[in-house]
């Protein structure tokens, strides 16, 4: 029986990723002006709020031009644009701005923003490893592929850590993990991985204070609430006051200067007191929608590439979000991750707005719908996009 042609979708907006990045979008510039205008002091437009203002608006763009660019030209590059993340990366430890004992950030001369090589370093590894691994798909899932993809994590690893940035690495291991499970790498080579992963997570928090306090922190927060517990509780009261429906918009008392940093990591905790249980579940159900629509287009990719980089480019975006969630409920150590598309920071929203643009191709050129029930969807010996 003849083989069905390849049907590709003309260049419609995927509602199922638009969507629900619009409302993560739209309510973030809400809650930004909400935390932030009780810190514009005597200034009409809280200076925060305008700077994210600017950022949506460059991501937006970002996010536009990322979805007119074909995969197989994102595969081309993925190798350069790795190698320069890296050496930003690097940078910093030299050039970077020193901020609490940690250097992350480099600053643009000229310009008030400060770029955070970290969040790019993460999107190009996702990146890099999926067009490796969409190269090794027929080669098998052993050995070779894990030491391809080792070569291309323990370099920004490493750096990450001599920033220190730990929440950052654990997150770049974990989206790298989540690819060579998509790949269909052993769990007999994933487990080993894994326990590689929690016996130098082990060392790295004996010989570094500040993890060994993070993790004390969070088994009993109660113990220092006046000090390095002070935010995770003053989060706990946030939930506890929004309730089932919230206080209001905007009549939230916990970023009156209760909760530090309410506008960047700790978004969702303003969100769980102004706008309740209602709000959050609105918020993680918004990124549960992202993962449904991602995953679904990753099922009809035709090619390893599409298949990986969809899937990568949909964890890049919802791993940090519901890890993020945990952190601000107290069900995982504090990590220092921004909320994507809600929280304060530039960096995390083009970052993310350029893996929206690339899901948003492959939605609408890349992949094809399935024609009959019980197609195949997976075609590995398929051409490059």
């Amino acid at each position: 029986m003849r083989s069905e042609p390849t049907v590709l979708v003309s260049g419609r907006l995927d509602g199922g990723i638009l969507a629900p990045a619009a409302l993560l979008v739209g309510t973030g510039i809400v809650m930004i002006y909400s935390a932030t205008a009780p810190l514009a002091m005597a200034e009409s437009v809280p200076p925060q709020f305008v700077n994210h203002l600017i950022a949506v608006g460059v991501a937006v763009a970002f996010g536009a031009a990322a979805m007119r660019v074909p995969l197989i030209v994102w595969r081309r590059l993925s190798l350069p644009l790795w190698w320069l993340s890296l050496a930003l990366l690097g940078a910093t430890l030299w050039l970077g701005v020193e901020v609490n004992s940690a250097r992350r950030w480099l600053p643009i001369p000229g310009l008030p923003f400060r770029l955070q090589p970290a969040e790019l370093v993460k999107w190009t590894t996702v990146l890099v490893v999926a067009s490796r691994l969409a190269v090794g798909s027929a080669r098998g899932t052993g050995l070779p592929r894990i030491r391809v993809v080792l070569a291309l994590t323990i370099p920004p690893i490493a750096l990450l850590l001599m920033q220190p940035d730990f929440g950052s690495a654990v997150l770049l291991v974990t989206l790298v993990a989540l690819l060579l499970f998509a790949a269909g790498t052993s769990l007999r080579l994933l487990a080993g991985l894994g326990t590689l992963v929690g016996v130098g997570t082990a060392v790295f928090a004996s010989v570094k204070p500040y993890a060994l306090v993070r993790l004390q922190t969070f088994i009993d927060p109660w113990q220092k609430a006046g000090s390095d517990g002070f935010q995770l509780v003053q989060s706990f009261v946030a939930f506890g006051r929004g309730g089932a429906f919230g206080v209001g918009l905007g009549d939230g008392r916990q970023k009156l200067f209760f909760l530090p940093e309410a506008h960047t990591d700790f978004i969702l905790s303003v969100i769980a007191e102004e706008l309740g249980l209602l709000g959050v579940l609105l918020i993680l159900g918004s990124f549960g929608a992202l993962v449904v629509a991602g995953c679904r287009i990753a099922r009809r990719a035709r090619d390893p590439f599409v298949l990986l980089c969809v899937f990568g480019m949909t964890a890049f975006i919802a791993v940090p979000a519901f890890v993020n969630a945990a952190v601000v409920m107290g069900l995982v150590p504090t990590t220092g991750f921004p909320m994507p598309f809600l929280s304060l920071g530039g960096n995390s929203l083009l970052t993310c707005a350029l893996a929206l643009g690339i899901l948003l191709r492959a939605a609408s050129k890349e992949a094809a719908p399935r024609r009959r029930r019980g197609a195949d969807f997976t075609s590995r010996g398929g051409s490059t996009p």
